[in-house]
């Protein structure tokens, strides 16, 4: 049987992935306290099935004030980290499909509602809101309240803070951490001239610029075991022309990025702007993502409407990227990797007790595996 290259392996680093599908973030806004609750048990466990390669769960706040919303997860106290553990544990009995979480911290674009609720954001004195932080003491939107500028001492807090995090990621049984600096959120507002006025060392110049986030992934490194995967997630443009963070400056950050040791760069757009000028349609940013491959020894991951499996496999064949992230497909079809095997004429592994369900004359679609702990024995 011929194997399309959306399914065969790839490593990041010392991870080895079964194909390359990846899981992309998304928040569920549905933590307590930034604790997983019943709905991330459910929605992990659907992960876990899913056939995909890598699921990376959604950011994961290394901070209280570093929240999208009151209702996101975290990882700045141990307890977080114990249900998290606890979860993954009970996760990993179902699937040997490994999980990577995205590690973050959402700047000026924190104390928001649910999406559901709304959105905006909520002021300070507010009983589910907080002051805001942020490269310099810009709004995201004119009606929103201005961050506090971190000073340099709070700015290495967030560093450490990220690496405290990251030690409990990989005791909590990730098996690959995720830097955060795409879509308008901190490490994308000290990278981006159009949040980051700061006259010292960390604003100006693109290194100057770029310094925040590399010192961030230093500091993961420094903390979890030698050889242990870290990725980071990028925003390639502002989709604000030339006055904005752009591609030339995205591949300078990856370069650098892959020569601290980075084992993937994944490659979003915007977020960070509310003038933004996004051109949305199929692959909108998968040229993105080819751009900054050609400059990178490393694997490259592309997203952005991606949703039909001979898409995801073009892109793979012409070698516009490395891996396939998806997100929103996911979420509208937790089966999608089944049915691109089904397309694209693969064999994927699923759980035994799932094998009836395979269609009259897709025998060879599907092959059964077992978890870790023999639990199908």
């Amino acid at each position: 049987m011929h194997m399309p290259e959306l399914f065969t392996a790839i490593k990041f680093g010392t991870l080895q992935l079964e194909n390359k599908i990846v899981i992309a973030p998304m928040c569920q806004y549905s933590a307590n306290n930034g604790e997983v609750s019943d709905w991330h048990e459910q929605q992990w466990a659907n992960y876990a099935l899913s056939g995909a390669g890598l699921c990376i769960v959604e950011a994961t706040a290394v901070q209280a004030v570093g929240r999208i919303s009151y209702a996101d997860l975290g990882l700045w106290n141990d307890i977080q980290r114990a249900k998290i553990k606890a979860l993954l544990e009970k996760i990993k009995r179902l699937s040997p499909m490994p999980f990577a979480v995205q590690l973050a911290h959402a700047g000026r674009k924190a104390s928001s509602r649910k999406p559901w609720q709304g959105g905006g954001q909520l002021a300070s004195d507010h009983e589910q809101g907080w002051q805001t932080v942020a490269a310099s003491a810009i709004a995201f939107q004119a009606d929103h309240q201005p961050p506090k500028a971190l000073s340099l001492d709070e700015i290495q807090n967030v560093i450490q803070d990220f690496a405290e995090a990251a030690r409990r990621a990989v005791d909590a049984g990730f098996e690959l951490i995720e830097v955060h600096a795409a879509h308008g959120y901190l490490l994308h507002q000290f990278l981006s001239p159009l949040s980051n006025q700061r006259q010292d060392e960390y604003g100006g110049s693109l290194e100057n610029r770029i310094r925040l986030t590399l010192e961030v992934f230093q500091a993961i490194k420094a903390a979890v075991p030698e050889h242990y995967p870290i990725g980071v997630r990028i925003s390639a443009t502002d989709w604000m022309g030339e006055q904005g963070w752009d591609v030339e400056q995205s591949i300078g950050l990856a370069k650098a990025l892959e020569q601290l040791g980075a084992v993937y760069v994944h490659v979003s757009s915007g977020g960070l702007h509310a003038e933004q000028a996004i051109e949305i349609g199929p692959n909108y940013q998968v040229d993105f993502a080819h751009k900054i491959k050609q400059h990178l020894n490393i694997p490259v991951i592309a997203v952005g409407l991606i949703t039909t499996p001979q898409q995801a496999e073009d892109i793979l064949t012409h070698h516009y990227a490395d891996a396939i992230g998806l997100a929103r497909a996911i979420l509208y079809n937790p089966r999608w990797p089944w049915h691109a095997a089904a397309e694209l004429g693969a064999q994927i592994a699923i759980a035994p007790q799932y094998l009836r369900c395979q269609p009259h004359g897709l025998k060879e679609l599907f092959k059964s595996f077992k978890s870790k702990t023999e639990s199908f024995d």
